[in-house]
């Protein structure tokens, strides 16, 4: 098994392989004399084949999915859960609701953990728990036990949905990483709208334990291959790299170290950098107000899984099979808006090849118009859905409509922020998942109540009005955010590169332009090794190097054009 692992999960061709190594060809080496990736190194997760780098992102597009998969899951079995353990069905929700809170974990506990220890090691280590405990689910004696085992559940999974961006950052360079990041942000949605059409199936034909059943399938068939995947995070696979070349007991090799190796890395600084640089940030106007505003799109989407069967079971009488498949226009109508982000991504890389500079808020056109169509659809789908004489295809229609809007808005905002606060970006979104995920969570528990009491009609247009106050907020910032991002503590932040003088010291930020639908920043570390740490993975290694770094910096001291 190891040897089969060892072959799958390693790249085959290793120049520093021990015992095979050539003592007339020296490792390759940076300014600083440590160990670094020579050009066109076969250990570079960049110099991969695309082969190899679309099967690593396909692994990891697949641990996201059956976090969010398994978000919703259960929706669709609540009737089952609550006549079974004789609970409220608002008490059923709980089993929603906690999974939502233990995605809060993720950019706080395993964002630290992956830089410091490797992305494969916290994937193994968490996926395994996140499946050990769905085995509590599905085998729970009683109610309490089935709660435990969703809020530790949700945990576990929230390290995918944290750390599963950065494996794309790894290995696909800034003008190839948008196709994929694009899949990324498709499946984020599709995921959540998958659970209650398999669920509700299964609650016909089968019992509510069945919903779990498919979840210990999915997942340890999804670890399997995560068995067969490499280490990707640039800095470890060079300690890797390092370790095997003092391994080979050639004294000139005995001291050769990579840059991490060299460097006073501690993981203390990083979690004090995740517990409290988020809570900072989320209160600066642009982060504050995009919180809020994507925390009610989150919101929304979990509040579909209770409204759907309200319009097709409840008031057209479908089954709790059949009255879940409309949901899968909201999957059409989020592939749609994907497909969108791959022609904006498409469009904009001309214009960055051409030398076009780019403003954060460029990235804003997109959430503009859907936070109108936003607005428009809720209203369309609540008063379609409201009546049965109108045909069913309207309000689903209404749905696709609807989930093209909320993509585009998610990642339109995302990208913003992105480039908003580059390397405070890691720390942004944390603030904004945290919030989105304590916002979806309190979905389930009111959703049913708040629609008995207003009927789908009145209660689509209270949320259509919410989206009518929130439609402005693109167009403020498209207007006057480069006027709220001078007066910002955290943003602008710094576009210089270093002089020969502050190499030593300092990091060097530049912006990522790359039209994906979940933007990076470049770090160089003055190291001779560049290393990419996306927005939504909360990569903490920019905020540990940057800790010692801008100290003492403040928005006064950069010059206008740098902001």
């Amino acid at each position: 098994m190891l040897s089969i692992e060892r072959i799958l999960s390693r790249p085959v061709a290793k120049p520093y392989r021990s015992g095979k190594l050539d003592p007339s060809i020296a490792p390759y080496l940076n300014e600083n004399g440590h160990v670094d990736f020579a050009p066109d190194d076969v250990e570079n997760p960049k110099q991969w084949s695309v082969a190899r780098r679309w099967y690593i992102t396909v692994v990891a597009v697949l641990m996201v999915v059956n976090a969010t998969f398994a978000s919703s899951s259960p929706s669709g079995s609540l009737e089952g859960i609550s006549e079974h353990f004789g609970v409220s069905m608002e008490a059923a929700g709980l089993v929603i609701t906690l999974f939502l809170l233990g995605y809060c974990a993720g950019p706080l506990v395993f964002a630290p953990l992956s830089e410091f220890y490797g992305r494969r090691v916290v994937f193994l280590a968490t996926f395994t728990c996140y499946n050990a405990f769905n085995f509590l689910c599905a085998f729970a004696p009683n109610f309490g036990s089935l709660l435990v085992g969703r809020l530790l559940c949700g945990t576990f999974a929230s390290a995918p949905m944290t750390n599963a961006p950065g494996v794309v950052a790894d290995i696909w360079g800034p003008i190839e990483r948008g196709n994929a990041m694009a899949v990324f942000s498709i499946m984020t949605f599709v995921g959540p709208s998958l659970g209650p059409v398999v669920s509700g199936f299964l609650e016909l034909t089968k019992d509510w334990r069945w919903n779990f059943y498919v979840l210990l399938w999915f997942g340890w068939a999804t670890e399997l291959l995560i068995f067969t995947i490499p280490e990707t995070l640039p800095p470890v696979v060079l300690v890797n790299k390092a370790r095997r070349i003092r391994a080979t007991g050639i004294p000139d090799y005995a001291h050769h170290k990579a840059p991490v190796e060299a460097d006073d890395r501690d993981l203390k600084t990083l979690f004090k950098i995740a517990l409290i640089r988020p809570w900072q940030i989320l209160f600066d106007p642009i982060s504050f107000l995009v919180a809020i505003y994507l925390s009610i799109v989150y919101l929304l989407l979990y509040m579909l899984f209770t409204i759907y069967p309200i319009v097709f079971e409840q008031k057209r009488g479908w089954n709790s099979g059949v009255g879940e498949l409309p949901l899968i226009g909201n999957i059409i109508g989020s592939s749609f808006g994907g497909a969108l982000i791959f022609y904006i991504s498409a469009r904009d890389k001309k214009k960055l090849l051409a030398g076009i500079p780019r403003q954060p808020e460029d990235r804003l056109p997109v959430a503009m118009f859907g936070g109108i169509g936003f607005a428009i659809t809720m209203f369309w789908f609540g008063w379609t859905g409201q009546y049965n004489s109108i045909h069913w295809i309207v309000p689903t229609i209404a749905g696709a409509c609807l989930g093209c809007m909320i993509m585009l808005i998610f990642v339109g905002y995302i990208n913003y922020l992105t480039d908003t606060y580059l390397m405070y970006t890691a720390s942004a979104m944390a603030a904004n998942t945290i919030c989105r995920s304590a916002c979806g969570s309190a979905a389930p528990l009111f959703t049913q109540y708040m629609f008995n009491a207003l009927d789908v009609g009145p209660g689509a247009s209270l949320i259509g009005g919410v989206a009518c106050l929130l439609a402005p907020i693109p167009f403020i910032f498209y207007k006057y955010g480069r006027l709220i991002r001078e007066r910002s503590k955290f943003a602008p932040t710094p576009l210089r590169r270093p002089n020969d003088e502050e190499k030593q010291d300092d990091v060097d930020v530049t912006q990522d332009t790359t039209p994906n639908s979940s933007s990076s920043v470049s770090i160089d570390s003055g190291s001779g090794s560049s290393v990419e740490a996306p927005g939504p993975e909360r990569d903490l290694r920019l905020d540990a190097a940057d800790e010692k770094a801008t100290q003492g910096t403040t928005n006064s001291e950069l010059p206008t054009n740098e902001r």
